[in-house]
């Protein structure tokens, strides 16, 4: 079982977690697995607002970007200090490599880059206890949009990981999680969008063009042989 990070990133394989077969198991994904139950749970939240809540579309819209605005915010905080946690102690180290250390040293393998179905769920269920308890009944809009949010978020980030850097204006996503992977892992801590760097300043510092991932290439592939130790 693999406990620290590597040297030099692996882009191919996938390491062993948990001895546990059925623990190791759950540690993998398929991405569209949680991207249809975030998607549908979305959809039946704004559904159940609209019709057996009285809200009105617009009201329940509000919320709604209220929510994904708000998960903008909780993604960029999560990656910055807890899946960046320092590893002052050996039980920290396995903490931290098991959330996404592991994500780091294999930023290829496509089975790791979503949280598995089950967790999804315990995680989806706890959020909206949590916000109908402080929301009422608006969490039907604002829980909705969360989870489109982190819906998008996987999207982003397995798209980044999969695909070649598209010849488009989200090339920007591409260029700034490279640069976070590869070149300043204490900066460009947001995936989705870069816009909580810009807030708190976490920004990377200024890229040379010629060192910019090009557009038709891996961001994986194409800075293999320059890979921070991280």
């Amino acid at each position: 079982m693999e406990s620290t990070k590597l040297k030099r990133p692996k882009h191919k394989g996938s390491p062993k977690l948990f001895e546990n077969p059925m623990l190791e198991k759950l540690t993998h994904t398929h991405i569209s697995v949680p991207l249809i139950i975030f998607f549908v749970t979305s959809v039946a939240l704004i559904y159940y607002g609209i019709f057996e809540k009285g809200f009105r579309t617009p009201e329940i819209l509000a919320w709604f970007a209220g929510g994904l605005l708000f998960f903008t915010l909780i993604e960029y905080l999560a990656h910055r200090y807890l899946y960046h946690i320092p590893a002052t102690t050996p039980r920290r180290q396995k903490i931290s490599y098991t959330m996404h250390g592991v994500h780091h040293d294999y930023p290829k393998d496509k089975s790791r880059l979503a949280m598995p179905p089950v967790l999804s769920l315990i995680v989806a269920s706890v959020l909206f206890i949590i916000y109908r308890a402080i929301l009422g009944d608006y969490v039907f809009g604002f829980l909705a949009g969360f989870l489109v949010g982190y819906a998008g978020y996987l999207a982003v980030h397995y798209s980044v990981h999969a695909f070649k850097v598209p010849n488009n204006f989200l090339k920007i996503l591409w260029h700034h999680h490279s640069i976070h992977h590869y070149r300043e892992p204490d900066r460009a801590f947001g995936v989705s969008s870069p816009f909580w760097d810009h807030i708190f300043r976490t920004m990377p510092r200024q890229t040379p063009a010629s060192d910019r991932t090009a557009v038709g290439k891996s961001i994986d592939d194409e800075n293999m042989g320059k890979a921070h130790a991280h």
